[in-house]
């Protein structure tokens, strides 16, 4: 989604927006497959832990560090503040939609039932939440929020990623063109760069996170 942004960049925002599109569709083809339990191969991925995680880490982070610090400067603006609390009110939704789904991949007798049902309403809830925000919120943080309230946004994430920096990168970056990598790591300070091409990225991949090598091997 093109749009003209004067005062922020959110070449970051619309790469974590996308990885996260990428793994609701894995996820919905997985949960649609008749061959394997969907149960099984869910709950054993790395894929679903690290999808979980990283998208809580992206939310919370808004949640603490840019709604609030937008409401503050909007206040007055009823349009604008509608717009923050739709955000926040789509935002609540997703957590108890990943432990619903969880519940239904630990239930034996009706799990399998429940989960191609739940994994639709989250991809259908989570995507078009990321649709409205790229559509709607985002021209409005690069009007609202300084240059220093988007660092500290940014610095919120990667406190919460914390020591899992060395998946995130290549999970990040995850079956994009070549031309998007460049442009994303070379925004990136020399040393993580490095990590990832010369260690993260290879890690990564040998962790098969939806299990699909093994399972064409088979």
């Amino acid at each position: 989604m093109s749009q003209d942004f004067k005062n922020l960049d959110m070449t970051m925002m619309f790469a974590i927006h996308d990885a996260l599109r990428r793994e609701l569709e894995r996820i919905a083809r997985i949960t649609a497959r008749a061959d394997d339990d969907p149960r099984h191969v869910l709950s054993t991925a790395v894929g679903w832990e690290l999808f979980k995680k990283f998208l809580t880490v992206h939310h919370t982070s808004e949640d603490d560090t840019v709604w609030p610090v937008m409401e503050q400067a909007l206040a007055g603006r009823p349009d604008e503040l509608a717009l923050l609390e739709a955000m926040e009110a789509e935002h609540a939704v997703i957590d108890p939609l990943l432990a619903d789904i969880d519940a239904a991949l630990a239930d034996r007798d009706f799990g399998r039932e429940r989960l191609g049902r739940l994994t639709d309403t989250l991809c259908t809830r989570l995507g078009g939440h990321l649709d409205h925000e790229e559509r709607d919120a985002l021209q409005l943080m690069d009007l609202t929020l300084t240059q220093e309230q988007w660092a500290a946004f940014s610095a919120e994430q990667r406190t919460r990623i914390g020591d899992d920096s060395a998946r995130y990168l290549p999970w990040l970056l995850d079956d994009i063109d070549a031309v998007k990598v460049a442009s994303i790591l070379r925004k990136l300070p020399e040393p993580l760069r490095n990590a990832y091409e010369s260690e993260w990225r290879a890690a990564y991949d040998a962790l098969d996170i939806w299990g699909t090598k093994a399972a064409s091997a088979r």
